[in-house]
């Protein structure tokens, strides 16, 4: 079925393509960040733009926002990730990269941040681990926690999440395999192949038990946190470009689109830049919302469940809110 909802607010701000969404922890805010460079922060309740972080040169492809919504953390194609005041949007670090930084996040404690940067120009890929506790400029020339280098076999990454405890790191990459690591030990844990191209996303549900991925191998996929096993599979016809969780529903929503270059070849109304909403067990698709003129390439449910936030390829960010239907919907 298709669904409306209420009427959407649309936030107009980037100049670019959107790469990544997040919502603090209280989801009072929303981070975006974009190909144009600048990095906005905005209320989620009325779509203001509080302000944007300067001093990225190239296209920021991540974003996180820790715990206590004081620090931000970009990466960009620049070559650079930058630590953020959040309250004043004052840069409080910068680290150099050899080359783009394609995902960043902060761990649960807020107390680590990692980060990964793509293979090129003879630079392998690799993902730092570095102590956030105490942020000036000479973070620019510390040494890093920890460095993992990705040998040809594993592959760029392409997504990132924390594990439990501080103690692991999960990572997507482009061959499809998903790793996690144990940060103490430095070495690989597990890895599991079942997704046949790019992961493209990766989002933890509310409790961290388990994770969804999306990929361009057209699904998205629940896995246990734990032992990346992978418990369902939510298939469409197009790529995948991003999927989260509901706190509130046993819901899954997902977010894609064909390769920007196929856009101009597709009209808005064949369907194929919906977010789409399946259920966790029954991995059956029950609504569509439209609404994007472009692939959608980042997507996030509010903390609180009652509505949602995507980021497309066309610009824009858009916040739905949930009506009373979707409330009322039931499995039979």
């Amino acid at each position: 079925m298709y669904t409306d909802y209420t009427k959407p607010l649309m936030l107009q701000g980037h100049q670019r393509a959107i790469t990544q969404i997040k919502y603090n922890r209280e989801g009072d805010l929303i981070f975006s960040s974009a190909k144009d460079s600048k990095p906005c922060v905005w209320y989620s309740l009325n779509g203001e733009r509080l302000g944007t972080f300067n001093g990225h040169i190239g296209a920021v492809w991540c974003v996180d926002v820790d715990w206590t919504t004081t620090r931000l953390i970009t990466g960009a194609g620049d070559m650079n990730t930058f630590l953020w005041d959040v309250e004043t949007g004052t840069a409080l670090g910068k680290i150099p990269c050899n080359s783009s930084v394609r995902t960043c996040n902060f761990s649960f404690s807020g107390n680590q941040a990692s980060y990964s940067t793509d293979r090129a120009m003879n630079h392998p890929c690799e993902l730092f681990v570095i102590d956030v506790r105490n942020i000036d400029a000479s973070i620019s020339s510390a040494d890093p926690v920890l460095k993992l280098t990705m040998n040809e076999q594993q592959s760029k990454i392409t997504s990132m999440l924390w594990g439990a405890l501080d103690e692991t790191v999960i990572t997507g990459h482009e061959n499809g395999s998903l790793r996690i690591w144990d940060l103490r030990a430095v070495k690989e844990l597990n890895s599991v192949n079942d997704h046949t191209a790019s992961i493209t996303d990766m989002q933890m549900c509310s409790d961290g038990t388990m994770f969804v991925s999306s990929s361009k191998d057209c699904s998205a996929k629940l896995f246990d946190s734990d032992s990346l096993m992978c418990l369902k599979t939510f298939k469409t016809e197009r790529p995948v470009n991003s999927a989260c969780i509901s706190p509130l529903f046993e819901h899954v929503a997902l977010g894609g689109g064909q390769d920007a270059m196929e856009v101009t070849t597709t009209s808005t109304q064949a369907g194929k830049f919906d977010s789409r909403f399946f259920h966790l067990v029954y991995e059956e698709e029950f609504a569509r919302v439209k609404g994007h003129f472009g692939p959608i390439n980042s997507m996030a449910f509010h903390p609180d469940g009652k509505s949602f936030a995507t980021g497309g390829e066309d610009g824009f960010v858009r916040l739905q809110v949930f009506d009373s239907s979707y409330y009322e919907h039931t499995f039979e």
